[in-house]
């Protein structure tokens, strides 16, 4: 058993996830990094003692009990998860198949599930640890798992913590990892051109540089209460100051008529 801190990293092969893993490392941690092919894993993360990388596709739990089962009998514990794999299918509602929504859900809704469900109990018996999605700036206008996890989970020390990255020079705009839909609706066709003409054109020129964020992350989860969101990058802190004034403009727009809603016998 390793004194040192242990994390577990989903999608460790690639992108964000090799930065993370390096971070933690970097800073004295014991790294589980996972991923669906070991040998990509390996080639990103390198070699070290502190290392273990261990063959995880998210999608499959059992997979995922297997991998917890590795980390616990190499390191005696986990102290964070890093909930990072994901795939990125872009298009519009209409043009994007059910088989491609229902992939992506699975990787990035049902994964999560999978690999928090197996780690949980490892973190209850120790009570303490903490659980870190990566979702994105999308992710500030949609809801998550993770905020209804957070109180279920806090009576036995497990924190949670939730990252929406902005732009970031990774390989998500990659054309092996952006899937776009095929154009069939006329009239989504100009601005589905126009977008990925766009996103194609960023590839390589994101602003937000990976290494810091891996390190500030890490940074973050030495901390005793950690943000529950966390906004990574100026474009990701706009968006969700953006988003928290629309919020606040709707509540007061129809507050009259929300407030009105109660019985006539009941003391609002």
């Amino acid at each position: 058993m390793t004194e040192k801190n242990v994390w577990l990293i989903t999608g460790a092969g690639r992108g964000m996830g090799v930065h993370i893993a390096k971070a933690a490392l970097a800073a004295g941690n014991a790294v589980v990094a996972t991923g669906r092919n070991t040998d990509t894993v390996t080639k990103a993360a390198g070699f070290a003692d502190d290392l273990l990388v261990v063959k995880l596709d998210v999608t499959h739990p059992e997979d995922a009990q297997a991998a917890v089962k590795a980390a616990v009998d190499r390191f005696g514990h986990i102290d964070v998860l890093v909930n990072n794999a994901g795939n990125f299918y872009a298009g519009f509602f209409e043009e994007i198949t059910p088989q491609d929504f229902r992939a992506q859900v699975e990787t990035l809704l049902f994964g999560p599930m999978n690999v928090t469900r197996a780690v949980l109990p490892v973190m209850r018996a120790q009570r303490s640890g903490l659980v870190v999605t990566i979702s994105s700036t999308a992710g500030i206008r949609g809801g998550e798992f993770l905020e209804s996890l957070t109180p279920e989970v806090a009576p036995f020390g497990i924190r949670t913590m939730l990252v929406e990255p902005g732009f970031f020079r990774t390989e998500l705009l990659t054309p092996e990892s952006t899937n776009y839909a095929e154009p069939t609706i006329e009239d989504y066709a100009e601005k589905t051109r126009q977008t990925i003409a766009a996103w194609s054109g960023m590839d390589g020129l994101q602003g937000g540089d990976p290494a810091k964020l891996a390190k500030a992350l890490v940074q973050l989860a030495s901390q005793d209460e950690p943000p529950l969101r966390w906004a990574a990058g100026a474009d990701a802190v706009e968006d969700l100051e953006q988003k928290a004034q629309h919020l606040l403009a709707q509540a007061d727009a129809y507050r009259e008529l929300s407030s009105s809603l109660a019985y006539d016998d009941t003391n609002a």
